[in-house]
């Protein structure tokens, strides 16, 4: 008995329904690759397949040295690379995600993460992974330490400028002195300025004119954009009153003098942060205060940092506040951008 027609074009049709559904099947590829951490990486035995080494120990970073860090392991990890100098307590950190340490994400040129800065000694080197007990550990030693480019105005290494004019209250517990007890933010030394003084806000003040390092104005780019100036600054723990104000005269007609219908900016610092911090500030943004409030420019109003004739650093507490006391280091302006410690 032979198939009708109607049978045959059914199974005709059906042959070719399945061959549709299976040739757009084949046309969904899986997409190869996966977005987030692979399996290995969430579930791998993490192991350390080569152990942390220095490229470079010691290390002098004043004449452009760097030091990488090498080490592999099984499996991608976040890992911490912390280097703490033994003298100074200074830290720097470098962070990644990887199953590898090597120059393109573990190299060292210096710099610091926390102050202090680092001075020539030796440096502990710990490795640590995210949810893993294991801790590699090394020492590195500093035999230089990197020169920050810039018009530096005081690193207190060498005791006061002579062209300074200084001027200290005669309240009680009174420090207005250079100091190398503890650790100073850069080198060795700082200035410690301190005391009780209750009938005035100012404290101390140092100004530092242009005419103590060899000009009528200090060598500036006239671009305000490209300036910065920079300080570091000490907070005691227990203290929460005090306050450094920073002042720049310009000399707006050129006669060598400031007077009071010429620029004036001023930077205040409300020092709320303990221990060494870094302050930076973009020349072209310092405002004009006036008993720390904005105000109208003194003079043309316009920020001209190679007309810059005087800096000044001011000490202030509320009078009915009690006790003040910070530490002063590292003045330094820079060009282009803000000092990296």
């Amino acid at each position: 008995m032979g198939i009708s027609n109607e049978v045959l074009t059914m199974i005709i049709r059906s042959i070719i329904s399945v061959l549709l559904v299976i040739t757009a099947l084949s046309g969904c590829r899986v997409d190869e690759e996966f977005d987030g951490p692979s399996l290995n990486d969430l579930y791998g035995d993490f192991a350390v397949i080569s152990p942390l080494q220095i490229s470079n120990d010691p290390v002098d970073f004043s004449t452009g040295e760097t030091t990488a860090f090498t080490a592999e392991f099984t499996k991608n990890i976040s890992w911490t690379l912390r280097i703490t100098g033994l003298e100074t307590g200074a830290i720097k950190e470098i962070s990644d995600f990887s199953n590898t340490l090597d120059a393109s994400n573990a190299t060292w040129n210096g710099t610091t993460t926390l102050l202090p800065m680092f001075r020539p000694e030796l440096c502990a080197v710990e490795l640590t992974f995210d949810n893993e007990p294991d801790t590699l550990r090394d020492t590195v030693l500093v035999t230089g330490v990197t020169n920050h480019p810039g018009l530096l105005l005081s690193d207190f290494e060498s005791g006061t400028n002579p062209g300074w004019v200084t001027f200290s209250q005669s309240g009680a517990n009174m420090s207005f002195t250079i100091d190398d007890e503890g650790a100073s933010a850069q080198g060795t030394h700082y200035f410690d300025i301190g005391g009780t003084v209750n009938w005035d806000w100012l404290i101390a003040l140092i100004h530092m004119p242009a005419v103590a390092y060899g000009g009528t104005t200090f060598n500036l780019s006239e671009n305000p954009a490209e300036v910065f100036f920079n300080s570091m600054l000490f907070k005691p723990s227990d203290l929460n009153n005090g306050i450094m104000l920073f002042q720049f005269r310009e000399d707006d007609n050129g006669d060598g003098a400031y007077s009071n219908n010429e620029d004036m900016y001023s930077y205040e610092i409300a020092m709320a942060e303990n221990g060494w911090n870094q302050y930076s500030i973009r020349y072209a943004d310092i405002p004009t205060l006036i008993n720390g409030q904005p105000a109208a420019a003194l003079g043309n109003g316009i920020h001209e940092p190679h007309k810059l004739m005087q800096v000044s650093a001011l000490f202030l507490a509320n009078p009915n506040s009690g006790y003040a006391n910070a530490y002063l280091d590292y003045l330094l302006f820079t060009e282009g951008s803000p000092l990296i410690p």
